[in-house]
């Protein structure tokens, strides 16, 4: 069975569609009277615009491979960059025990029967190696009187103390951390519970 009902908008159209058809059948008249008039204009107009589009295609292929050309020279820098930061990175604290090595020289050339003179060397020396490794950014730990932090110490032996528990009583071997990432944990005794 056939619907024979026609669309009930199309049989009472609105002032905008009336607007709408008029507008469209002025415009198709334009059209037909240029395509009648002027059967290559269109040709030469296509192929304006074709050379036009091909021209901005070669712009933007172009302005394609120079960013593409830009963007590798910038990831090479970049991984120079990181190389010389690797290579050199250890050249600061080189610098810093120089002068840890230009006193231990000077010590083994001045032979001296002097105990007290080889002390105050070595001790100067000593304070020499330590700033060095502060500047560094290497840290010694002593954790004498500190909770047991099996992070940054290491238990060799619990002993009966005074102290709470857990407790670090003395540190057998120092530990050294740089920037808190532990180099070498603490060598400790620890106070055994009661």
């Amino acid at each position: 069975m056939e619907n024979t009902q026609e669309n009930p908008t199309s049989q009472n159209p609105t002032p905008a569609d009336e607007t709408a058809r008029q507008a469209a059948e002025a415009a198709a008249i334009p059209q037909d009277v240029a395509a009648n008039a002027a059967p290559e204009a269109p040709a030469a107009g296509v192929e304006a615009a074709l050379a036009e589009a091909e021209a901005k295609i070669a712009e933007l292929q172009e302005s394609f491979l120079r960013a593409k050309a830009e963007t590798e020279n910038v990831r090479r820098r970049a991984q120079d960059d990181i190389a010389k930061a690797h290579k050199f990175a250890i050249e600061s604290f080189a610098e810093h025990l120089l002068p840890v090595i230009d006193s231990l020289e000077a010590a083994v050339a001045h032979s001296s029967d002097d105990l007290q003179k080889v002390r105050e060397g070595v001790e100067l020396t000593l304070r020499q190696l330590t700033g060095a490794l502060e500047k560094g950014r290497v840290v010694a730990l002593s954790p004498v009187g500190e909770k047991f932090d099996p992070h940054r110490h290491q238990a060799i032996s619990m002993v009966p103390a005074d102290q709470e528990p857990n407790t670090v009583v003395a540190v057998l071997q120092k530990g050294f951390v740089i920037a808190d990432r532990v180099l070498r944990p603490a060598l400790v005794t620890v106070a055994a519970p009661k």
